[in-house]
């Protein structure tokens, strides 16, 4: 006996922009003679967003680039609107009844990258599958930095200016 192990293909088209890809328009199959539900992408993509942000270790979110924006986008006025943190390194795909979403992270230097993984996916299934009644198929994590506090320059690290001679 064979198994297949194909995965569904959504029936939505995908938008791309740099650091996101949503497939528009979402819809949950919740149909009853009282009328229709429909969820769209971008809201998974904020629920996927905030879920992975609460786990203790993960410093940002999204590559270099969408951080390169998101810093651009912050220093606009009405451009760093909360919304865009949130989305910043999440990319997902939803079709009727599943969704797949893609992360982003930099973690804090010193966590566990296998053990804030697994909490990370673990928070984000049950956020999205909580709120819009999607099943998530799958949370893929990519680790693209690492934060290191004493060379980010996240801190304030005071100098003290001293002579090199006298």
């Amino acid at each position: 006996m064979t198994e297949s192990t194909a995965t569904p293909t959504p029936t939505t088209a995908t938008k791309t922009t740099p650091g996101t890809t949503v497939s528009s328009p979402a819809r949950l199959a919740d149909e009853s003679s009282q009328g229709r539900t429909t969820i769209a992408a971008s809201v998974v993509q904020k629920i996927a967003g905030i879920a992975a942000r609460e786990i203790s270790g993960v410093h940002a979110m999204g590559g270099g680039v969408s951080r390169a924006f998101g810093a651009i986008r912050e220093r606009i006025p009405g451009g760093g609107a909360g919304g865009a943190a949130n989305i910043a390194g999440v990319q997902v795909e939803v079709g009727e009844k599943q969704a797949a979403v893609d992360l982003d992270i930099v973690v804090e230097y010193g966590a566990s990258i296998v053990e804030l993984a697994r909490a990370v996916r673990r928070n984000v299934i049950t956020a999205v599958e909580r709120m819009t009644g999607l099943e998530v198929i799958e949370v893929n994590i990519a680790v693209n930095d690492i934060h290191l506090p004493d060379i980010d320059g996240d801190e304030e690290i005071p100098t003290v200016q001293t002579a090199r001679v006298e």
